[in-house]
């Protein structure tokens, strides 16, 4: 079977790299080593959303931010490996539409509660969100053009 060209691949690889940017910066942010430059009190506050001691910025110990980062990392591993990975290859783009995906639903939750909850948005977090959505529906393309090629 002849494979289409993997164009949506190279570009949500890339959309990573950018992600892994903002999720590091937001990691910084939220670990207290980057002072913020939403301005406080606003609805757009990234300090209530983000910031060092902000309720909802982590899970238990562990800050969003970091799971934003690991999942672009894994996301960004996903594609570089599946040339060295038989099975990876085979089933990528499934595994592509459930990462982009789960990560979505994830994106979408913390968006709803800056939104209903926290009563402020942080511009970073909302970047990433445009991110995670391109990324997925990128994957569903990806997803439709192999199974057309299968045809």
């Amino acid at each position: 079977m002849q494979r289409p060209d993997d164009w949506q691949l190279r570009l949500i690889q890339l959309l990573a790299v950018f992600g892994m940017f903002v999720a590091y910066f937001l990691l910084l942010f939220h670990r207290g080593d980057l002072i913020g430059v939403c301005e406080p009190g606003g609805f757009e506050d990234c300090g209530q959303v983000s910031g060092p001691g902000a309720p909802y910025s982590a899970i238990g110990p562990i800050p969003v931010a970091l799971i934003g980062l690991l999942g672009y990392i894994v996301i960004f591993m996903a594609v570089w490996l599946k040339d060295w990975i038989a099975l990876l290859d085979d089933y990528l783009p499934e595994i592509m539409v459930g990462l982009t995906g789960l990560a979505f639903l994830f994106t979408m939750y913390l968006t709803a509660l800056e939104i209903f909850v926290i009563h402020a948005v942080c511009r970073y977090c909302l970047i990433s969100a445009g991110i995670i959505t391109i990324q997925l529906i990128l994957s569903i393309s990806y997803i439709r053009s192999i199974n057309r090629a299968a045809e």
